[in-house]
Formats: structure tokens, sequence, C-alpha cells
């Protein structure tokens, strides 16, 4: 421990900047304090009481500084005011008030003792406490109170938070979800009070297991996000950790009411010129919170409430028709099929869609008990239910009405509880225990909510128009969306985590524990299970010839043979030191061992055992992986402290992509098709018609197909496996950093991240081989087995690299800035964007689909400049304004230029099975072509107002998403390829995000008391 005080003038920048704090550590729920106590001569102050209250609670931790003048308290609540008295026998005494503690922040308190007979008590405040620094590792961001209240948050969710870190992409155009340094979502982790939120199933693209951030954003005390921590606490993810503790109650009554509004007419109706139309709509949300003493310095309990009442928007349509995006259909060939499908076909197949609403409802209620002062208690519980409406087909060529449109949502219910130990002054634990449970909704529009119990297939029309481009070229859909005709999800989750912290008299601190995540999965999922129908052209559609139908049910008749039922248990134990290895030199290092556990396995398929002398049985049991970490922190002056470590990580892999592995083993179902030369001429048997219609296309099966089904024969889609030798996907990071403070209290900080992913998850086809090459140099496959889309390793590493800029500073008129730059080059093998082997397999650009070439990565953003800007003043006496701006200016996401799906496909044949536009030309490399850069700035005023009583504050507020775009229709405007490819040729390979590039406008008002 270093004996003297360091980092003096970086702890008072730090203490006055917003934003990027540099200390934040994810998957706590709790601070750290600790520091050294010297007498006047610097011998350490031994047996002097350090007593630490937290003055909302009246919770009070003391402890005694040791034989090495060293004291560590773990296990405090985040935010404060703390009050730290410092209690010596033998010299005067010392309180430092006012001291705030960051989530996870490890906060040093050094002091010299003066003595008893020149002070009777030295009373200072934190911000005159030089030791109160930082001591970070590796690259991370935190976010306090006030960055959540005044930051233009306008979806109140984390997402328009984090993105202040230039290292942090929110997809605004997509999914929202968040992208560390160019990695997947699905390879982040989110907690809340230490329980697990992000999507363990895989899903969604966001990173949610539900349709919005699952938990009231009026609850969230803090945010940080660990992108490199080399802490061993630290597991299940590979891109980065997101960490929010929710707050609690205190002695004094508390709470905040709120009410926003949002509609069509507080949004833009015009892009570069051009009128659009997004129909319209209305949203509101509004919530409240509130916190309380149920028994005076020891019970407490807090409860946040939200509702959304929102919509769903969508912005494409005819030609003509004034949407966003307007795709190759003219308003006469809709209105033609729209006329067929109910004429000929007897079914209403929907409108052009413009907005559907949707919503939203949060609970969180915490009760936090002090048992006494050595020992204290949490209980979280949380709700979430929410929905929206979805496209599934909304490439450029492609376009829904909206019978095609689909329900999708999620209902979620956690606990956790949290037992906060102080055995001793050298030891203590940390108990937690959490359940988590879920019900996904995937219903279609026209379904009744139960699988199979959909009332129409889907119908696929191709429109091919008469020119040499392939961009004229559309399908159009109707019916029942083909994934979400038997579609069925639950899961629950139980987690336990033991871990000690002991003290050492030297000052090494020895983190201990072990954690257990078992998760139990059921996942029905059946394609076409009320078929799906292909025209090839708008002629056959009308005249109901050349159809081509696909069928996939249980060869049993029982949907619920199909369903993956299966789970496992994933384990890490983990032990660290922590210690200074010189006064300047702190060394954290320590080994994680994680392992799986299972017993469940596939059902065998006796054709694949047979061709490919292995089983398809395999399973994650026993799969582990030792994890070592090294972080060192270096005082180099009193204003630049360096940073840096290696470690090993690994988690984030979706579930999905092994439940795929239980349902797809073509033993207990299948695909069926066949080719029909008139649906109405009386040549087809329908069977399984839907009650209450009459028998036909849509509401029917052709007896044929139901009777190969039966006869589980026919043309099946390959099984998916899992090799039998797959390893566990790891990353190792290592980063090199340092913080430098100047003459005028700029806080800087510089990051190098670079991440060598090894064993990466990948998607394989078995059962062919290379037989040589085409005229054109693509590799010629012919068939040599049982096909098989296997889920594997890679063994071609990817190496990315992140450099970060940031700068802080804050000054004494209201003014706070923090702004900064990335630069990044993220690689990887195979994107894996889907939840669907197949998808995965083929859904990337490539040469060859079973190739192994690292690439730049779907989610890369080379360069990202970001300002989050803040002024508060008072134009009214005892009534604050203030003014909060945040500002990027990015460039553009990567796509391919790949050939037609027609010319792709014909290059490979049928071996393997391709149906994708995905092939590139020789010669050329995934994702070498790029979206144009975007620049946008948020806005948000909020204007203190009189409220009802002199304790009380209210504040009316609005909040504009993309004012650049409000001051000129023709700035702000996100240009982005659909799913990372583009059919060379095409006109319109960028198209308008609507949702990203329109201003919107949120008025608001909110109270607290």
């Amino acid at each position: 421990m270093k004996t003297s005080a360091k980092l003096s003038r970086i702890a008072a920048a730090v203490a006055l900047s917003v934003g990027l704090s540099t200390t934040a550590m994810a998957q706590v729920t709790s601070s750290e304090l600790n520091g050294q106590i010297l007498a006047p001569n610097g011998s350490p102050a031994v047996g002097t009481v350090i007593k630490v209250t937290h003055l909302p609670t009246g919770a009070v931790k003391t402890v005694t500084v040791n034989n090495g003048g060293t004291f560590s308290l773990r296990g405090l609540r985040v935010g404060g005011p703390y009050t730290i008295e410092i209690d010596s026998d033998e010299y005067a005494d010392q309180t430092i008030s006012d001291v705030y503690l960051e989530l996870g922040e490890s906060a040093s308190i050094e002091r010299s003792l003066e003595n008893a007979a020149d002070y009777e008590n030295i009373v200072v405040t934190a911000s005159q406490v030089s030791s109160l620094s930082f001591g970070q590792v590796g690259p991370s961001a935190s976010f306090d109170l006030s960055t959540l209240e005044q930051a233009p948050a306008i979806n109140r969710d984390i997402t328009d938070i984090v993105r202040i870190d230039p290292r942090i992409y929110v997809d605004e155009g997509g999914s929202g979800g968040i992208q560390c340094v160019g990695k997947s979502p699905r390879f982040n982790s989110l907690t809340v009070d230490g329980v697990r939120m992000n999507d363990l199933f895989g899903l969604n693209s966001n990173g949610y297991p539900t349709e919005r951030m699952p938990f009231s954003y009026d609850a969230i005390e803090g945010v940080s996000v660990e992108i490199a921590p080399f802490d061993v606490i630290y597991g299940g993810f590979s891109a980065c950790n997101i960490s929010a503790v929710s707050k609690t109650g205190t002695n004094e009554v508390h709470g905040t009411a709120f009410y926003d509004y949002g509609s069509d007419s507080l949004r833009g109706d015009s892009l570069e010129g051009d009128d659009v139309n997004l129909g319209s709509y209305t949203e509101k949300r509004y919530g409240f919170s509130v916190g309380a003493p149920l028994i005076e310095d020891t019970l407490f309990i807090f409860a946040a409430y939200e509702k959304l009442e929102g919509a769903n928007t969508f912005d494409r349509g005819a030609i003509g028709t004034g949407a966003i995006n307007e795709v190759a259909i003219s308003q006469e060939q809709l209105a033609q099929i729209q006329s067929v499908s109910q004429s000929l076909y007897n079914f209403d197949a929907g409108t052009t869609p413009l907005s559907m609403p949707n919503e939203d409802e949060k609970l969180l209620v915490k009760l936090d008990w002090n048992i006494n002062d050595s020992h204290r208690f949490a209980l979280t519980y949380n709700y979430n239910d929410g929905n929206n409406f979805a496209e599934s087909d909304g490439d450029s060529d492609e376009f829904e009405l909206s019978s095609h449109l689909y329900e999708r949502g999620a209902e979620l219910e956690s606990f956790v509880g949290v037992l906060y130990s102080d055995w001793t002054d050298k030891f203590s634990t940390e108990i937690r225990i959490s359940r988590t449970k879920l019900d996904n909704l995937q219903r279609s529009m026209y379904g009744d909510g139960t699988p199979g119990g959909n009332d129409f297939g889907e119908i696929k029309i191709e429109l091919g128009n008469d020119t040499e481009s392939d961009d004229d070229d559309l399908t159009v859909y109707l019916g029942s969306d083909d994934s979400r005709q038997a579609n069925d999800l639950d899961w629950d989750a139980t987690s336990i985590m033991l871990r000690g912290n002991y003290y050492f008299d030297n000052g090494h601190t020895l983190t201990f524990g072990y954690e257990s995540d078992k998760l139990e999965i059921y996942n029905l999922f059946v394609q076409h299970a009320e078929t799906s129908i292909l025209f090839e052209s708008l002629e056959d559609f009308v005249a109901g010839t050349n159809a081509e139908i696909e069928y996939g049910y249980a060869y049993s008749g029982d949907l619920n043979d199909r369903a993956a039922e299966w789970g496992y248990t994933s384990h890490s134990t983990y032990a660290q030191d922590e210690f200074y290895l010189t006064d300047d030199l702190k060394v954290v290092a320590g080994l994680r061992y994680d392992w799986i556990t299972t017993s469940d396995k596939p059902v065998e398929n006796a054709e694949f055992l047979a061709q490919n002398n292995y089983s398809n049985t395999a399973n994650l049991d026993g799969i582990s992986l030792l994890q070592p970490r090294i972080g060192l922190n270096y005082t180099l002056s009193d204003d630049t402290e360096l940073r840096g470590g290696i470690g090993l990580f690994s988690g984030g892999n979706p579930n999905v992509w092994m439940t795929n592995n239980y349902q797809n083993t073509n033993v207990t179902g299948g695909e069926v098709d066949n080719t029909y030369a008139d649906l109405f001429d009386g040549s087809i048997t329908w069977v399984n018609t839907e009650d209450g219609v009459t028998a036909g296309p849509g509401y029917s099966v052709p007896g044929d197909l139901d009777e190969a089904m039966s006869a589980a024969t026919g043309s099946n889609f390959e099984s998916n496996n899992l090799d039998p030798d797959f390893e566990m996907p790891s990353e190792w990071k290592i980063s090199a950093g340092m913080t430098h403070i100047n003459e005028e209290d700029y806080v800087f900080n510089l990051d190098l991240l670079v991440s060598v992913t090894q064993d990466q998850a990948m998607i394989k086809y078995l059962g062919i081989e290379e037989v040589g090459f085409t005229d054109d140099g693509y590799i010629d496959y012919d068939r040599n087995g049982y096909g098989s889309l296997e889920l594997t390793n890679s063994d071609e590493t990817s190496t990315s690299y992140s450099l970060t800029a940031t700068m802080n500073k804050s000054w004494d008129n209201g003014i706070s800035v923090v702004t900064g730059y990335n630069y990044s080059h993220a690689e990887d093998v195979q994107p894996m964007t889907s939840s669907v082997a197949f998808s995965n397999y083929q859904y990337r650009a490539f040469t060859n689909p079973n190739e192994e070439v690292s690439s730049l990565s779907d989610w890369n953003i080379e360069h990202r400049l970001t300002l989050d800007l803040r002024y508060t003043t008072s134009f009214f006496d005892g009534l604050d304004t203030t003014f909060s701006a945040f500002a990027v200016a990015q460039s553009g996401r990567p796509y391919s230029l790949v050939y037609s799906k027609d010319d792709g496909n014909g290059i490979f044949g049928f071996t393997p099975y391709l149906d994708s536009g995905s092939v590139l030309p020789m010669g050329t490399e995934r994702n070498e072509e790029s979206s144009p850069w975007w620049a946008k700035v948020d806005i948000a005023v909020r204007q203190d107002i009189p409220a009802f009583h002199a304790d009380h504050t209210a504040q009316v507020s609005f909040v504009i998403d993309n004012f650049t775009n409000m001051l000129n229709d023709d700035w702000g405007i996100l240009e982005e390829a659909s799913f990372n490819t583009v059919t060379i040729g095409s006109t319109n390979a960028t198209p308008r995000q609507g949702d990203a590039s329109l201003w919107e406008m949120r008025v608001g008002v909110n109270y607290r008391f």
C-alpha cells in the first residue's frame, strides 16, 4: 500500500467530472472502501477505529486498522453520502463528510493523524481528500445518478446512457442492441442487483430477454460497463459486461412521479425533401417510485413502477405511397394481391402496416435490512411484461402485408436475495441466490397464440420485373409468418453465488468464490406447421397454379414431440490476490475456472451415426476453461497513472444455438414439400382443415404431404448436431492505458485494447467433400454422407483492436463535458446473427460456405466520436434550468457486395443447399464496403417549476432525438445495408433507416419528493 497520498489532482477533477468515471466494476452490487492510517511519525496507527455511516439509512460499519496500518470494508451501498470517522485513542480524531461511492468502486482513504495536543477533531470534505482516487486496471465506464437524470434519454433506457462511451455503439437503426468494441450484443452480459438480465436463450438481437429494458429506469442508482476487467469475479461474457444497481429506501420518505408524451405530430414528416407518411399514433409513459423506512435505521423499502402505451411504426410501402422506403411494387399490384387473397383464398391479407399499438409494464420492489452493524440483507423482486409487433421478412427485396406481421413479447419475473456479512475486520462474505423465469410470446397476427393453432399459413409471391437489374425483384408475404406457426419458449434460471474476502495484515486481499447458474429450457420451434406456399409469379398466385408447398410437423402428429426440453448448470470457481508490489504498483492476479454439467442429450439419429461414425447426441457436459488474469495499476506521478493487464474470458454464446441440436434431429419430425400444378382443380385432397372454414390452401394441408409426414418420409431439412470435440469459445483481452490531468484539471484517458478470439462457435455443413474447383475458382462440392449442420469451433483466430481517447472537464459555471474518440477494428469468422443453424450457416458473405476466414465484424464501427455536454443555471431564483446534449459522429456499418440469390446459389448448385444471396465474387472479402457516416445531436431541456412543498421539486421537460434532423431534413440521416449484404448492381445499397433518421420529441413532467 502506498504510504503517501497519490493522484491528488486527478481525484479532485474526477470528483467534479460526469459520465465517464474511470472506476467501475460489474457483476457486483456494492462498493468498497479501503485505506491506510498513519501516525504523525509515519508509522502505522494500529488500533485506530474506522466508522463508516451511510447517512440515508443510518447503516454503520466499523473496522480496526491492522498492524500494517491498513483497513478494508466491502459490501457498502452504492451512492451516499457517507461520513467516515477516524477514532484514535492516541491522536486527534478526523471526520470526512460527503463521500459518495460508485458502483463497485474501491475508494481509498489515506490519512496521516495529528497529535491530540494540537487538534481535537479535524473535519474535512471528500473533495479535500486527495487519496479518494481511482485505481483502474482495465477499460471501463461508469455512469452515476446525475447522468441518468440529466442525459437526453428519450427511450428511458440504459442504452441512452452507455452510448456516451465512444467504444459502445447502440444500434439505433435496428434492434437497439449494445455493441461493445465491434462485437455482437449476444456476447454481452447484463446484471441488475447481481441477477443476469441478458438474453440467456439468445433469441433477441437487442441483448435483453424482453422486448425492452426489463426494469424501470427510475429504479436505477448507477450503471457501469466493463470491457476488459481483469478481476476473476467477472464471467459470462466476451464482449462487455453491463451492470446496474437499484436504489434503496432510506430513513426519509422520498419518491418520484413522471409522465411523458409523444405522437406523430411531435415527429418529423420529411426526409431529404421527401414527405413521408408514418401513420398516426400516440405514445405515453408514466410511473412512480417511492422509498421509505419500515423500521427506522433498520428496514427499508423501495418500489418503482413504469408503464408504456406506445406504438410500433413501419417505414416501407408501395411506390408512390410516401413511405420512408418505397419498395418495387405498384399500388395496383398490391391492390390486386389483396383482392385475390380475399376472393380466391378466402383470406384477408391485410394492409400496408403503418403503426400498431404496443405496451410495456415494469415493477421493481426492494427490501433492504440492516440486521446489525455486521450483516445486511437485500431482497429484490423485478417484473416486466411487454410486447411489440414486428416484421419477419423486411429485407429491401421483401414486402409484408399486415397479416404477415407477428406479435412478440415476454413476461419475466426475478427474485434475488443478497446477504453481506463482516465476520471480522479481516473476513467478509457475500451470498447471493436468485431465480428468474421467462415466458416468451411469438404469435402470428391471425393466430390464437397456441402452437399450431394459427388459422392460415404463409403465402409468398415472387414479383420479377422485366429489367436487367435484380434490384427490382421483390417477394410479397401474407398470412402467418412461417417461423411463428408453432413457436413457444419458456426458461427459468437459478443462480447461487458464494464469495469471500480475506484481508491480511501485510496488505494482501484474497478474493475467492464459487458460483453456479442452472438453466432449464423448453422450446418448441417448427417452421411451416401451417404450410408455406410459394408462387414464382403474380400470375400464378392469381390463378392458383404452380405452387410449391412446404409442410413441417411431428411424425407422431403431436407437435410437442418436436420440442427441446433440456438444461445445464454452469459452474465457476475462482481465487485472486490483490496487493501492492511497490508503493506505486498495484497487482491484481488470479485464476477463474468455468465448467458445465448436464445429463440431457439429443435423441439419437441412427442414420447420422451410421454415416458419420459418431453420434449426434453430444452435449455440453464436461466442457471447461481455465482463465488466468493479471491487472496492473502504476502511479507514475501525481498527474499520471498507468494501467494494463491480460486475461482470458468466455461467455455470451446463446443457448438457442445448442437448442437447435435437441430440436432438429430429424427423428421426431421434419419437412416435406411438393409442387402442385393447380390448387383449385380438385386434384388435391385437403386435410387438417381449421375449424369453421372451407378446406383449401392456407387453411389446410395437402393429403400427400400429411401422409409423407406420418410415414416419416420426404425431403427433410438437414439435421443439427454438436461437434463431440466442441470447446468453450474464449477471448484473450490485452489492454494498456493511462490517465493524465493537466494544470487546468482536464482529465484525459487513453486506452488500447487488443482481443484475440479463439475456438469461435460456427456452423459447418457435414456430408459434403471438396472435389475440385469451378472455372471461376469456387470450391466444387459433392455429397459424401449424411447432411447435417454442425455447431463446432473454428481453428481460425480473430484479432481485434480498439484505441480510445476521452476527456472530462467540469467548470464552476455549471458546464460539464465528456468527449471521446474510438477507433475499432473487430473481426470474426462467422457472425452467427441468427437463432437458427441454417440461417447462421448461410446468411453471411462468403466464397466458400464452409470457409474459416477471419473478416471484419458485422458490428464494427471504425470511427466514433461522442460528446456529452451539460449546463445548469438558474434563470429564475431557486429554480434550476438544465440543458443537456449528446452528439455523435461515426463511420457507417460495413457490408458486402454479393451475387443475387439465383446467381450465387447457381455457383454451388444444391450441394450444399443454399437459399440466400450471400456469395462473394472471387477476390473480395466480407464487409469490404461501408455505409455512409452518420452524425446527429440529441438534446434535452429540463426546467424546475414551483412544487407543492418546499422540500419537493417539480420539473417540466422536452427531449428531442435527432435535433439535427429537426433543424434540416437533410441532416441526421442514417443509411445502412440490410443484414450487411447488398446485391451487386443494387441502386439502393444503403436505404434510409426511418426510426433513427426522423427527429422525435417527447414532452414530460416529473415530480420529486
